[in-house]
């Protein structure tokens, strides 16, 4: 099957994503796949359950191209935010280059993967590790129509932050719609400084239907 190209990233307003990045830990790239090009990427795995498919090595041209944009385009808040929480993390120039760094640092998973959710299907809070081998920020595309293919399943987020109680919020999202989300913890300025926020992510459970999206990182090997 043929997998169908995004729409062009240079659409979207990349100031604006960086300022929503920067104040709320994630953004919505609105119809980033037209709907039946969304429809047609979630045949690319015909694997039912709750289990992600891990996407085919080497990526599909279409995706390649997506995925190494998309480190470009989010490689100036990847490196803001590690200087703001004094990670010692460096992100070369392009994804090739930081795939390759990743691998020699013992990083070789498939990460990328689409994921099928039926009935009553949901997928637990989870936080993702944090280091040299992983990107701050990662993509999730919604490969299903709210209402139509689905009810339910909506991506949660999370936010605990020092002393306080941790902050649920739920993503509008359609049918093609992509969410730029953080992948573990991003710098937050407060009164008294720049803090670390602590940032997982759920799907709820789906009433009906079934939900499938792609989740697209940025440090796996594919």
């Amino acid at each position: 099957m043929t997998t169908p190209a995004s729409r062009p990233l240079g659409h979207y307003d990349w100031t604006r994503v960086a300022q929503d990045l920067d104040t709320q830990g994630w953004t919505i790239l609105s119809k980033l796949y037209a709907a039946d090009d969304a429809r047609a990427l979630a045949l690319a795995s015909e694997q039912s359950g709750p289990l992600p498919a891990p996407l085919p090595a080497p990526l599909p041209a279409p995706l390649a191209r997506l995925r190494a944009e998309l480190y470009a385009r989010l490689l100036p808040a990847a490196r803001a935010w590690a200087a703001a929480l004094d990670l010692d993390t460096s992100y070369p120039d392009t994804l090739a280059a930081y795939t390759q760094e990743n691998r020699q640092a013992g990083q070789s998973r498939d990460l990328s993967a689409i994921q099928r959710l039926p009935t009553n299907g949901y997928q637990p809070l989870l936080q993702h590790a944090e280091g040299t081998c992983v990107f701050p920020l990662r993509l999730i595309i919604l490969l299903s129509e709210p209402g139509v293919d689905h009810t339910g399943g909506e991506l949660v987020m999370t936010e605990q932050r020092p002393r306080m109680q941790s902050r649920p919020l739920v993503l509008p999202m359609g049918l093609g719609d992509a969410a730029v989300i953080a992948t573990s913890h991003r710098p937050v300025q407060g009164a008294q400084g720049i803090y670390r926020v602590t940032a997982r992510q759920a799907i709820s459970r789906v009433r009906s239907g079934e939900h499938v999206s792609l989740n697209l990182m940025l440090h796996d090997a594919p």
